[in-house]
């Protein structure tokens, strides 16, 4: 089981339908919403104001959430959070992607369907329109994003909530075994893609 806290009273509510790593730590006012995945070693605190992880969306391993009490931390339907970023009192609408190790302040934007690139730097108060790339630290818009390059993304994110569906059937604490065994399984399309073929 995963590490909840409540605070003053207030409890993490997490949808049977969702995966928690049981690393992972949610604090206070956290709201997980149905299919989302959080994965290893993810911090969401909601001991200053409220986070919500709306349906579909998936914040990866080492990631760090932290509420303010000026405004939700929202992460939307199909949102997609990579390893290592840092979500600070921001709005991340609908099917947008902050990449890894990328860090967001409070007040931030990132716009429906728009990709942070790894590692940027996405200032306080700053609004990221919608089919956007934005690079750099401090980030700017760089380009529109290809239908292409948003389908890719919405692949991924597809990859995400299949994963979520796939720890809860089958993940499960186990102790390593000594030898690699003959006939060793590997991960297959089949398995791991949400439609059983290649990534486009």
């Amino acid at each position: 089981m995963f590490k909840v806290y409540a605070i003053d009273g207030i409890t993490p509510v997490v949808d049977p339908s969702a995966y928690v790593h049981p690393t992972a730590v949610l604090i206070g006012d956290v709201i997980v919403g149905p299919g989302v995945y959080i994965g290893p070693l993810a911090s969401l605190r909601g001991d200053f104001g409220r986070i919500v992880l709306k349906e579909g969306s998936n914040v990866q391993d080492t990631c760090v959430i932290h509420g303010v009490g000026e405004n939700d931390t929202v992460i939307e339907v199909d949102g997609h959070i990579g390893h290592g970023a840092v979500l600070h009192g921001c709005t991340i609408e609908r099917n947008a992607m902050v990449g890894m190790n990328a860090v967001v302040m409070d007040q931030a934007v990132v716009g429906e369907s728009s990709v942070v690139a790894a590692m940027a730097f996405v200032k306080r108060g700053l609004v990221i329109p919608p089919r956007s790339l934005a690079v750099g630290a401090p980030a700017h818009v760089l380009r529109e994003l290809s239908d292409a390059e948003i389908a890719g993304k919405s692949y991924g994110t597809r990859q995400y909530q299949h994963l979520a569906r796939r720890c809860l059937q089958t993940m499960r604490a186990v102790d390593p075994l000594t030898a690699i065994e003959p006939n060793r399984a590997r991960l297959t399309p089949d398995l791991v893609n949400p439609d059983g073929r290649q990534r486009p």
